[in-house]
């Protein structure tokens, strides 16, 4: 924590964001905390593996005082807890070298190890087990030593050396967000970005609009352009500018500067009004009403799709359903961070339980659909120790202001959901995997993904916890098109948001076994990001070189420009 500047967190919550964070359903909702209540009452019934996990933790507690003593004097003896080195909280070197501090961070990482053995030997079954363990680790995350001023020996050097001034801006920290954010710590200070100068700028006017999304035709910046449009399918959680966010860090500018013509859809923020709104609407009036619009500016005979996360899943969607009535308007798909097998959905797994879907669709019922308030700040449980508890160390006890980063301000930009789409979706997708099965209809078809023939591009991310890697994977044996999957580094959004730099690297491979782990075996590594390589691949199948076409037609002609009006509600 010592050494980490407020633009290093900034880069470690992107690492871990994603749109798929408005899925999760209140705390309570989930039931979180009687899942723990359950852990207590399930290790009474085995009293002795109970005795035991109670001994380990105090014979380490004893333990603690020898530790640190023979640590402090140079000749250290091994430690009664597993201490993880590379744990940013414990950074300060008073951690080590000032018996005080390491008696505390040791007692901190026994009570964990702790709380992991009760959780394992309550013999709960799956799901409640993945609730109890979420809920044990807030638990031992919000008691760590670094979220309290007098504990936190780098917050305690601070108010020293600036004579208590970090303490006054900390505590006025603490009392804004006390009234303006929810009592939570604010990620980010979004007072430097506006939407159209220094996010969501690239060039470009809407062509189309309807009650559930707006089309926007971006500026061609080449001479000539590939002769096959492209049109961005993202997620209607969160807002669509994830994939134009800053210029130098927008996907949809890097299509552009490499000779594509460029279409992207902006979802509506759903007003409690549209809670009727389906899944079948958001692809009718979304993907498919956009391939009649790109067809009648320009005239191409196909267009190719990139979907993001769950724009990605309507994107496979979308191809199914128009193929299984011999439309064939589609080129190429490009799928990044999409889960289409949800068997293996990881930690959101734990939030679409039956239970914790019945009570979340009641609650829609009640208010029209899932609001940006209570989505607001569920998707920072998941990982609270990098998205909750180091801001609060660093705001509240250190007194520093929350970075300016685009990622961040991106992620503030809440939306709602409308409570029929959303319903259907965590039922049919998460509880059921009708998408995956062969058994989900949509717009009054049956779809099966084996009727995805045209050649897919498939991007994971490693540190994807929302989409786990292994699990977007499962796609290359869905589909029948011809795949290049292609493993990344970074998260669910830092993975998406993966400009060409030094840090960047992916890995590919030509065969595709059936199982992830081998694939990734065989597969080469390359430096750079994987934009390059999708570059290289749309430019084999994106048709050849021609005049750009017109900005809107007779028909559609250009409304407004980008990145247009829904986007601002």
């Amino acid at each position: 924590m010592a050494d980490e500047t407020p633009q290093d967190r900034a880069q470690d919550a992107a690492f871990l964001l994603g749109p798929e964070s408005g899925l999760l359903a209140e705390v309570d909702m989930a039931g979180l905390g009687r899942a723990l209540g359950q852990v207590f009452t399930g290790a009474l019934a085995h009293p002795g593996e109970l005795g035991e996990a109670w001994l380990r933790y105090a014979a380490a507690l004893a333990q603690i005082p020898a530790a640190s003593l023979s640590n402090w004097i140079g000749h250290p003896i091994p430690a009664p807890a597993t201490l993880n080195p590379r744990d940013k909280r414990f950074a300060d070197r008073s951690w080590a070298d000032n018996p005080a501090f390491y008696s505390l961070r040791l007692s901190h990482q026994a009570f964990a190890e702790f709380m992991d053995r009760l959780v394992t030997v309550s013999g709960l079954q799956s799901t409640q087990e993945a609730k109890a363990r979420l809920t044990a680790g807030l638990l031992v995350d919000a008691l760590a030593p670094t979220n309290y001023l007098p504990t936190n020996p780098a917050a305690l050097k601070r108010a020293f050396e600036t004579g208590g001034a970090s303490v006054v801006r900390g505590l006025r920290n603490f009392i804004n967000d006390l009234q303006h954010n929810n009592g939570r710590p604010r990620q980010v200070d979004t007072s430097g970005f506006t939407l159209g100068e220094n996010l969501a700028c690239t060039p470009g006017q809407v062509v189309f609009r309807n009650e559930l999304m707006e089309l926007i035709q971006y500026t061609s910046q080449t001479g000539q352009v590939h002769a096959t449009p492209m049109l961005c399918s993202p997620p209607w959680i969160n807002k669509y500018y994830v994939m134009d966010l800053a210029p130098g860090r927008s996907f949809v500018e890097w299509a552009v500067q490499h000779q594509r013509t460029v279409f992207a859809i902006s979802y509506r923020n759903p007003s409690p009004d549209m809670s009727g709104v389906t899944l079948d609407d958001y692809l009718i009036n979304g993907p498919r009403q956009a391939l009649d619009v790109i067809q009648d500016i320009t005239g191409a005979p196909v267009i190719d799709i990139v979907g993001l996360c769950l724009g990605g899943a309507l994107t496979a969607i979308a191809d199914a359903w128009l193929a299984a009535s011999g439309d064939d308007r589609i080129g190429t798909i490009t799928l990044l961070n999409t889960l289409l097998d949800y068997s293996e959905p990881g930690v959101l797994g734990a939030f679409t339980d039956a239970e914790t879907v019945q009570r979340l669709e009641q609650q829609m019922q009640r208010e029209g659909g899932l609001s940006a308030t209570a989505m607001a700040g569920t998707f920072d449980i998941l990982r609270a120790n990098d998205l909750i508890f180091s801001y609060v160390a660093a705001n509240w006890l250190m007194g520093q202001d929350p970075p300016a980063f685009d990622i961040l301000a991106w992620n503030s930009d809440n939306t709602r959901m409308p409570a029929a789409m959303h319903a259907f979706y965590l039922r049919n997708f998460y509880m059921e995997n009708n998408l995956a099965r062969g058994r989900l209809e949509i717009a009054g078809r049956r779809l099966n993904l084996s009727d995805v023939k045209h050649p897919a591009y498939v991007v994971a991310a490693e540190n994807d916890h929302i989409v786990p890697w292994t699990s977007a994977y499962a796609t290359t044996s869905l589909v029948s098109g011809p795949v290049r999957f292609v493993l990344s580094n970074g998260g669910h959004i830092a993975g998406i948001v993966n400009p060409p730099g030094p840090k960047g690297w992916y890995l590919t491979s030509k065969k595709h076994p059936k199982s992830a782990a081998k694939w990734r075996e065989k597969a080469t590594r390359h430096d750079g990001s994987w934009w390059q390589d999708w570059a290289v691949w749309s430019d084999g199948s994106s048709g050849p070189l021609t005049e750009p076409p017109p900005t809107g037609s007779d028909t559609y002609p250009a409304l407004y420009e980008a990145p247009g009006k829904y986007v601002h509600e």
